[in-house]
């Protein structure tokens, strides 16, 4: 079973087509595109991180004032009609519990599978940081994952926390609308002029793998990327706006007040600070460990071999995504064949409707 159709999920069930093994893919959303189809309208396809196509299908690349909640989305849904994949939505999984064959709950029924591909990605769970005060602020507070473009905030005094790339293209656009902004940041901003190239790529990678392997939960995509200085980070920077101040000790009623007593009037509360792996249905199988997160060797969760996380640590990325898909449905067909030879593994449900024509999915009675 795969769960969440995403670039993850996706590259997943392209690869489980030729794999021998029954599958269904469930994913959350009513329609393509994963967390994209969610994005904010003012974020273009010029703005957005390299986007990898998926496996066997190149991604074009659109115009770039096209919208990537608009874009994105579209190629998704392509890529499901070209390869014939069933993804069925909009199913919500809200338990994956213990036992000889893995039981997934959902809102639609119940399955039980032999191995489970989760790529739930992490747009649902939005990390909201907690200060001091913060219930009191009369203004409003948002986190990204809520931002309606940069227009409704025009005129109002906007305090922006977070330091990762996201949280900086919202800087910008809401100076550009005329917005009065105030840039925090827990650590001081570390641009890189460099290449994002593949010797880089690599270097990234092994930094988060080395996390994953160790059980750390995985780190700010910030933090081990640096930001990209682009032409309209200069630009920016020279009309004052990427003045960064560091983080606030309290909120209070009408704004923010740091360590020296200095106060910043605001209107507004951008939380711009990220999200973190949306992995709360799998709590039943207690799989995290001692040190907060996941143990990992590759994909593979090290605790239960029967399950895999893509789009998780260092698989994280576009390209990332559809490494960890190949590689995932790699180690489940090694996997599964060893331990029931002759017998394709897959899932089964136990309450919904029964298999189509040519389907490997068993409804049990």
């Amino acid at each position: 079973m795969v769960i969440g159709a995403g670039q993850a999920g996706l590259s997943s069930a392209y690869h489980l087509l030729g794999s021998g093994l029954s599958h269904v893919v469930l994913d959350a959303n009513p329609g393509p595109g994963g967390a994209w189809q969610h994005r904010w309208p003012s974020l273009r396809m010029a703005t957005v991180h390299g986007i990898f196509g998926l496996p066997g299908m190149p991604f074009d690349p659109p115009a770039p004032d096209e919208r990537a909640a608009d874009a994105v989305p579209a190629y998704f849904g392509a890529f499901e009609r070209r390869f014939g994949l069933e993804v069925r939505r909009p199913v919500k999984v809200s338990a994956v519990r213990p036992g000889d064959r893995l039981l997934v709950e959902t809102d639609h029924g119940i399955w039980r599978t032999r191995g489970l591909i989760n790529a739930t990605g992490t747009w649902t769970r939005p990390f909201w940081p907690v200060y001091p005060g913060q219930e009191t602020f009369r203004g409003r507070q948002l986190h990204t994952v809520d931002y309606p473009g940069p227009e409704a905030f025009a005129g109002q005094r906007v305090v922006v926390v977070g330091g990762g790339t996201s949280a900086v293209q919202t800087l910008l656009e809401l100076a550009e609308a005329g917005a009065h902004t105030t840039w925090v940041t827990r650590r001081p901003p570390v641009f890189r002029e460099g290449p994002f190239d593949e010797e880089y790529g690599r270097a990234v990678i092994a930094k988060v793998e080395a996390r994953v392997k160790e059980g750390l939960p995985p780190r700010s995509v910030v933090s081990v990327t640096d930001l990209p200085w682009t032409p309209q980070m200069a630009a920016a920077q020279e009309r004052g706006v990427l003045v960064r101040r560091p983080m606030f000790e309290r909120v209070v009623p009408d704004g923010v007040v740091w360590a020296d007593r200095t106060r910043q009037d605001a209107d507004v509360i951008l939380w711009a600070t990220g999200w973190r792996a949306a992995l709360d249905h799998l709590a039943p199988l207690r799989l995290r460990g001692e040190g907060g997160g996941v143990v990992m060797d590759g994909t593979r969760v090290v605790a239960d071999p029967r399950i895999h996380l893509v789009g998780y640590g260092p698989s994280a990325s576009t390209v990332g995504a559809n490494r960890a898909g190949r590689a995932a449905v790699r180690e489940l067909r090694a996997l599964l064949g060893s331990a029931h030879p002759g017998v394709a593994g897959g899932a089964e449900q136990e309450l919904g409707v029964a298999a189509g024509p040519g389907e490997l999915v068993e409804q049990l009675r």
